[in-house]
C-alpha cells in the first residue's frame, strides 16, 4: 500500500529478486529512491540481503532503455517510435504465420514475471499467435522438483508449508541448496536447527551445519537411496505413517536395497559413518524437514533424484505432518506463480494439464475461444531454443523477462541460434545481453513501476505495488501484449493493460485447477490476508471484475487459503503419496582422460540470476566483479595454475576464461564457475545439452571439463 510519512510518499511492496519475496517499503523519487525492509512481514522479519538493499539502484541504471529499438540495415540498433516498432513486429509475424504456419513463431518467458503477466503471455501465445511454441526460463530452475513433486503428491508447491514453521526445526536436511547465499533472510529460520548439508562444496551454507556431506557431482542420487536404505536397516522408518498415507513403498525398497553404506561410499566419496549420522539424525528428531534446491535438480536425473529424497522423507513420515515436511526452496522471484499460469510448454493456468479436455474447455471459455483452437503442447525451453531457425524450428521468437544469451545452457550454440532467426523480438528494461542480438526491442517497466502479483516459494500470493510512473516513453509488458494482440486481430477487449482485471480473469481460468485462486482477489490482499493457494471460491464465481469488493453478496464466503495442504491427505485421487522407483546413474558426461574434473555451476551472494541487473549496480560489482573459477590448491598445483591468474574451463560444448580463485571448498576434483557473467565468462559456454527425461531440465550442475592456465585475462 502506498501511505505518506513525514511528508514522503511511501510504497509497500516486495523485493524483485528470490522467491523469498521479502517485504520491503520504498521511499523517496527516482534517482533516490530508498528502501527499508518490513519489520512485520513473516518471512524476512526486518532483514533484506545484500542484493535487497541495493535493488533501487536498478531504478536509475544509466542504460535504462527508455525507447523502441529497431535494427536498421546498417546492423545497428536505432530508436524508433512505439506504433513503427509495434506495426513492424506484428507485421512481420503476419508474414512469418502465414508461410511457415503458427508454430514458426516462438515466445520465451520468465520466472520473475508476475502473475498477470505470465497468465497474459500465455495466453497471448495460444489466442493471439496459435503457437504452441512458449515455454520459460523456469524449465532451467524449477522443473525436476515440479515433476517429482507433482508425481509423488499430486501437486507442485514448492514449500507446502510456511516459512516460518522451519522455526521449529530441530534438523534440516538441505540437499544441493546453498540458502546462505542465494536467499540469506532464510537463515534466520533455519538458526535453531542442527543442519545437515549435501554439496559438492563447502558453501557457506554448508559451514553453519552440523554435518556437511561433500558428494561426487552428479551422485545425489545414489546418496539418496543410501539415506533411505539405512532408514529401513536402522529402524527409523515410520511404519504407520507409510501404511496409511502412502503407497509404493516396497517397490521403491527394492530399488534402494542394494545400496547399502559402503557401496554408497564408494560412489560418492561420502563416509558411510556419515550417512548413519545424517539418517539417525533425522530419524531421531521430533521436528524435521527434507528440502532440496538447484543443486539435487540440475541434473539429467534431477527428476529421480528429488523423487529419491522425498523417498526418504515419505519413509520418516515426515510430509503433510505439522513441524516436518519435504519441500524445494523455488529460486527466482515468481518461480511459483510463473510455473501456475500458462506460460509453460505443457500447462493452461491454474497449473492445468494442456492435454485435458475438461482444461481446455474450462480455460476457452473463460477466454472467448474454442477449445479445439487451442494448440498442444510445445517443445521445452532448451529444445524450443535449440530448434530455432531449423526447418522444422520456429522463424520468430518474442522474449519477456529472460536472458538466455547467458542464462541457457550451451550458449555459444544457443546464441547462434538466436542470430539465424528471421525476427527475434526482446521486451526488457536494459540492454541484456540478448537485448544486444534483438531486431526489436521494446522497453517495458520494471518491478517498482508496475502493479501485479506474485507467488512466493511458500504458496503465498503476494501484492507488488508501484512506486514509480513508468519514464517517458515506456511501457508495461501487459500494454504491449495488448497492442500486439491488437495488430494481429483480437478484439480489444480479449488482452487487457489492467492488472487488477486481469488477475480477476486469471481467478475465474485457475477455478477448480490444482493452484485455485479463485478466491484471492487485490481487495484481499490489500487487507493485509495471508493468503496460500488453493484458495477456492466458497458461495460465489471467482473473479467478478473490476468493480469486486470482496462483499459477501458479490464473492459469497471466504476461503482462508491453504498454507498446509497435506496435513489431512494428498492431492491423488485417493489422498496417499506415493514412493518413486528409481535407480541411479551416471552423468551424461563423466571424467575421462581429456576433461578430467568435475565442472559445476551456480550462484554468489551478490549477483543474482544472468547478471543483468545486479552488475548495473556498484555496490554489487564492488562486491563481485567478475567470473572466478574456484579450485583447490592441491588441483592448481597440479594444472600450474596460479590465484589471481586467469584459466579456460573447457569442455566438448566450448571453453569459459575467468579468473583463478584458490579455495579449499571444494573438492579436488571438482571446479566451480558462477553464471552471472557475460561475453567469454558465461559459466553456460561449457554446460551442455543433456536433458531429464520428465522434466527437460538441463544438466548444469555436472560437465566434464579441463582447466587450462591462460596467461592473460579475458
Amino acid at each position: 500500500m502506498s501511505a505518506a510519512r513525514g511528508g514522503t510518499r511511501e510504497s509497500t511492496t516486495h523485493c524483485p529478486y528470490c522467491a523469498l519475496q521479502c517485504s520491503t517499503v520504498l521511499s523517496g523519487e527516482r534517482t533516490v529512491v530508498a528502501v527499508r525492509p518490513s519489520a512485520d512481514f513473516p518471512v524476512n522479519r526486518g532483514g533484506l540481503c545484500q542484493k535487497g538493499w541495493t535493488a533501487p539502484a536498478v531504478l536509475a541504471a544509466p542504460d535504462r532503455l527508455l525507447t523502441p529499438l529497431v535494427r536498421g540495415a546498417d546492423g545497428e540498433l536505432e530508436p524508433t517510435g512505439w506504433d513503427e516498432a509495434l506495426d513492424l513486429v506484428a507485421g512481420r509475424l503476419t508474414r512469418i504465420r502465414e508461410e511457415y504456419g503458427a508454430d514458426a513463431v516462438a515466445v520465451f518467458g520468465g520466472g520473475g514475471l508476475t502473475n498477470e503477466k505470465a497468465y497474459t503471455l500465455g495466453k497471448f501465445a495460444r489466442v493471439a499467435l496459435g503457437t504452441s511454441q512458449i515455454d520459460y526460463n523456469g524449465r532451467f530452475c524449477m522443473s525436476s522438483a515440479a515433476a517429482a513433486a507433482t508425481a509423488a503428491f499430486g501437486l507442485d508447491r514448492g514449500l507446502p508449508f510456511p516459512v516460518t514453521d522451519l522455526d521449529e526445526a530441530d534438523v534440516i536436511l538441505l540437499a544441493g541448496a546453498n540458502p546462505a547465499e542465494t536467499m540469506p533472510p532464510l537463515m534466520r529460520h533455519l538458526a535453531g536447527a542442527e543442519l545437515v548439508v549435501v554439496d559438492p562444496r563447502r558453501t557457506r551454507t554448508a559451514q553453519q551445519a552440523a554435518l556437511h556431506l561433500q558428494p561426487v557431482p552428479g551422485t545425489d542420487l545414489a546418496l539418496a537411496l543410501g539415506l533411505l536404505h539405512l532408514a529401513v536397516t536402522e529402524g527409523l522408518v515410520d511404519k504407520e505413517y507409510v501404511a496409511e498415507r502412502t503407497g509404493g513403498f516396497d517397490t521403491a525398497w527394492e530399488h534402494c536395497v542394494a545400496w547399502w553404506p559402503e557401496r554408497v561410499e564408494e560412489v560418492t566419496g561420502v563416509p558411510a559413518a556419515d550417512l548413519r549420522a545424517a539418517v539417525r539424525m533425522l530419524g531421531d528428531a521430533r521436528r524435521a524437514y527434507v528440502l532440496t534446491g538447484r543443486g539435487a535438480e540440475q541434473h539429467s536425473k534431477g527428476s529421480d533424484t528429488v523423487a529419491a529424497f522425498i523417498n526418504l522423507a515419505l519413509a520418516l513420515g515426515l510430509p503433510g505432518r505439522e513441524g516436518s515436511g519435504f519441500g524445494t526452496l523455488t529460486g527466482q522471484g515468481n518461480g511459483q506463480g510463473g510455473r501456475e499460469m500458462g506460460q509453460k510448454a505443457d500447462q493452461l493456468p491454474g497449473y492445468r494439464s494442456l492435454t485435458d479436455p475438461a482444461a481446455r474447455a474450462h480455460v476457452a471459455s473463460v477466454w472467448g475461444v474454442d477449445a479445439d483452437a487451442l494448440p498442444g503442447p510445445g517443445r521445452s525451453a532448451y529444445e524450443l531454443l535449440d530448434a530455432l531457425g531449423r526447418d522444422k524450428g520456429s522463424r520468430a521468437l518474442l522474449v519477456f523477462g529472460s536472458n538466455p544469451v547467458v542464462s541457457a545452457p550451451r550458449a555459444a550454440h544457443i546464441t547462434e541460434r538466436l542470430g539465424a532467426l528471421d525476427l527475434l523480438v526482446v521486451a526488457d528494461f536494459v540492454p541484456s545481453e540478448t537485448v544486444a542480438l534483438a531486431d526489436v526491442v521494446l522497453p517495458v517497466a520494471q518491478w517498482a513501476e508496475e502493479e501485479g502479483t506474485l507467488t512466493s516459494l511458500e504458496g503465498r500470493v503476494l501484492r507488488r505495488r508501484a512506486h514509480l510512473t513508468p519514464p517517458l516513453g515506456v511501457r508495461t509488458d501487459l500494454e504491449v501484449l495488448h497492442a500486439l494482440a491488437t495488430r494481429l486481430g483480437q478484439p480489444a477487449d480479449r488482452f487487457s493493460t489492467r492488472p487488477r482485471e486481469v488477475f480477476d480473469e486469471l481467478r475465474r481460468a485457475s477455478a477448480g485447477g490444482p493452484a485455485d485462486y479463485s478466491g484471492i482477489s487485490y481487495a484481499r490482499l490489500d487487507a493485509g490476508e495471508a493468503l496460500h493457494w488453493p484458495c477456492p471460491m466458497e458461495g460465489g464465481q471467482g473473479g467478478q471484475g473490476e468493480n469486486d469488493q470482496d462483499t459477501a453478496g458479490s464473492l459469497g464466503s471466504h476461503h482462508p487459503g491453504t498454507p498446509r495442504p497435506f496435513l489431512d491427505r494428498f492431492a491423488h485421487p485417493d489422498g496417499r503419496a506415493r514412493f518413486a522407483a528409481v535407480e541411479h546413474r551416471a552423468a551424461a558426461g563423466e571424467p575421462d582422460g581429456a576433461f578430467p574434473l568435475y565442472g559445476t555451476t551456480g550462484r554468489m551472494l551478490a549477483q543474482y540470476q544472468s547478471g543483468a541487473q545486479t552488475r548495473r549496480v556498484p555496490e554489487l560489482v564492488a562486491a563481485a566483479p567478475e567470473a572466478v573459477v574456484e579450485v583447490h590448491p592441491d588441483t592448481a598445483l597440479r594444472l600450474g595454475l596460479a590465484d589471481g591468474g586467469f584459466a579456460d574451463v573447457g569442455s566438448v560444448y566450448g571453453a569459459v576464461r575467468a579468473r583463478v580463485r584458490l579455495t579449499r571448498t571444494v573438492r579436488t576434483d571438482t571446479v566451480f564457475v558462477p553464471f552471472h557473467f557475460p561475453g567469454a565468462a558465461r559459466a553456460n559456454l561449457f554446460t551442455g545439452d543433456a536433458l531429464d527425461p520428465r522434466s527437460r531440465m538441463p544438466e548444469f550442475k555436472v560437465t566434464a571439463v579441463r582447466v587450462t592456465p591462460t596467461g592473460e585475462g579475458p
